[in-house]
């Protein structure tokens, strides 16, 4: 397994998470966004953590964020974006970690004007950018609510990520229908799958929430991250 922190950048899921999940464009008819807080039971590098989503508006533009936190790790990943044409626009984000004594912070700033995105902070040189955007480009975190508006408007989940200095095209498959357990009740969800490499990411959609019941990022076959849905509000 790598030596490097788990991002979840990579989820969808990059995610995440890195990934929780990853992107290209939200259908326009997909149902309009709402704030709200979510609290997940999680696991991070194999120990107990706390998880929280949320989703709010600010100065006309709506923050996204993702903390996961327990006694080894603090992992904060926040996106700023709007909505351009049906589409969710990133317009910058912060990736931070703070590993036991080990801190990272990265910033990104998407310039659809310059149809450019760049990076600043704990990143390489070569990862700094520019990189061109083109419509439909999203950073990691947008996955997961662009993978929960495709999987309802029944669109392809392929998507082009932009993040830390590179674009790169993913694709999510549906894996089938399973139950899965959300504040004490049983509901059925739609399971997402994709895999690169050695990494694969896993989530459950439940038709009427509007992040995933569950997350669930594995490298090298050993899980990293597991995030499954308490409670929204």
């Amino acid at each position: 397994m790598s030596n490097r922190t788990p991002s979840l950048r990579r989820s969808l899921v990059p995610a995440c998470l890195a990934a929780w999940l990853l992107l290209a464009a939200a259908s326009v008819q997909a149902a309009a966004l709402a704030p709200f807080d979510a609290r997940y039971q999680a696991s991070y590098m194999g120990m107990q953590a706390n998880g929280r989503m949320t989703l709010a508006r600010e100065d006309g533009n709506w923050k996204y964020q993702l903390n996961v936190r327990n006694q080894l790790a603090d992992l904060t990943q926040t996106t700023v974006f709007d909505e351009h044409q049906g589409r969710l626009r990133p317009l910058s984000s912060s990736d931070r970690s703070v590993m036991l004594i080990k801190r990272r912070s990265v910033a990104a700033n998407y310039d659809w004007s310059a149809a450019q995105a760049t990076w600043s902070g704990d990143v390489k040189p070569e990862r700094r950018g520019p990189v061109a955007l083109q419509p439909g480009d999203m950073d990691a975190l947008l996955i997961n609510l662009a993978v929960v508006r495709d999987v309802a408007a029944g669109n392809p989940l392929a998507y082009r990520m932009v993040d830390e200095g590179r674009a790169k095209a993913m694709r999510y498959e549906v894996a089938g229908k399973e139950q899965i357990t959300v504040s004490g009740k049983q509901r059925q969800a739609t399971k997402v799958v994709r895999r690169d490499d050695k990494r694969e990411t896993v989530a459950w959609i439940v038709a009427g929430l509007p992040v995933p019941a569950r997350i669930l990022q594995r490298e090298n076959g050993q899980d990293t991250i597991d995030l499954t849905l308490q409670s929204v509000n």
